[in-house]
């Protein structure tokens, strides 16, 4: 049934760098638990803003979209950009030749691009990990610590102690955050030399050696049912060609709007997911600024961890199948 006019609330103009970004039924409830409303949403990624920016620039970014809220309403998976963008929004053009189709897709320059984004409903920012000058050749390297159903988060946080020292022996930064889920994100800025598949080859040689120093809680097998369902899976599929997860300081679509926080390695012992959500990160943000603001500056070549990877498959180790895309056709 279609809402009456101003059943939530007359549209407001928001001035967001020098762009007038309108939003529409600004006091539509979101967010269950507390009430966050579809303006409360804007408003936090404006706290936010140089770090969701940093997050998402210049990447192809796939929108998680709740035209009806977060409670209670249904998720879109919005690969194209959605109709009556402004002029000023840019997109960048993806192929699909396993369709034969493409998608141009929002290519965020400036905040005001993630606020129109949120006036579209848009709660979930899940950006490629390539940039729009080379899409094909990822700049960043992703590793999902992502714990099976039984899995306690202890298990998350051993096996994050045991990524970061791996990393630091590859001379590699790693730069945390919260998955806005149970599990925790390290990314890795890496030299855009190489493909999907050499990426995805290099994330995979480094999650088997995370699995060799922590047998008893990581897995890196493949097929789901065959898994400890107390383990925690090393995700080296988030690598793979069109594959997304949710960016830096974006929001998850759930009753109490947490954040994919970005925290530092010492806080990895006592954080908890639902500590970070759009009622606690703007404060955090005020005090500590973007966690992840160097990353750029902290490039690590990859030739190390394929070099693991052509060891382990002369020891017979199996390549596993490429995935498919994350959501179906474009």
């Amino acid at each position: 049934m279609a809402s009456r006019k101003g059943e939530f609330g007359e549209p407001v103009v928001l001035d967001v760098d020098g762009f007038d970004v309108r939003v529409s039924s600004p006091d539509r409830v979101y967010f269950g638990a507390r009430g966050e409303t579809k303006l409360d949403l804007v408003n936090y990624y404006l706290s936010v803003g140089d770090g969701i920016v940093n997050a998402l620039r210049e990447r192809p970014c796939m929108l998680h979209r709740f035209p009806d809220g977060v409670t209670g309403g249904q998720k879109v998976h919005q690969k194209r950009l959605p109709r009556g963008a402004p002029p000023w929004v840019e997109t960048v053009r993806l192929h699909f030749p396993r369709y034969g189709l493409h998608a141009d897709e929002l290519c965020v320059t400036r905040l005001a691009d993630v606020a129109w984004a949120c006036q579209m409903s848009t709660v979930e920012f899940h950006p490629w990990n390539s940039r729009r000058a080379d899409t094909e050749k990822p700049d960043e390297w992703r590793i999902d610590l992502d714990p099976m159903p039984d899995a306690p988060f202890s298990r998350v946080r051993r096996a994050a102690h045991v990524a970061h020292e791996v990393l630091d022996e590859l001379g590699a930064v790693g730069w945390p955050k919260t998955s806005g889920g149970h599990g925790l994100h390290v990314y890795v800025r890496i030299a855009p030399d190489h493909g999907f598949g050499d990426v995805r080859r290099a994330a995979l040689a480094f999650a088997r050696e995370v699995e060799r120093r922590l047998p008893d809680d990581v897995t890196t097998t493949w097929w789901r049912k065959d898994r400890d369902p107390a383990a925690v899976f090393v995700d080296y599929n988030q690598n793979a060609r069109d594959h997304t997860i949710a960016a830096a300081y974006s929001v998850r679509g759930n009753d109490i709007g947490t954040v994919s926080a970005p925290i530092t390695w010492d806080e990895v012992d006592d954080a908890e997911p639902n500590d970070f959500t759009i009622a606690t990160m703007p404060a955090r943000y005020a005090e500590l600024g973007d966690l992840h603001a160097g990353i750029d500056d902290a490039v690590f070549d990859i030739t190390p961890l394929l070099e693991w990877a052509e060891r382990d498959e002369a020891e017979g180790a199996e390549t596993p199948p490429e995935p498919e895309d994350d959501t179906g056709k474009p």
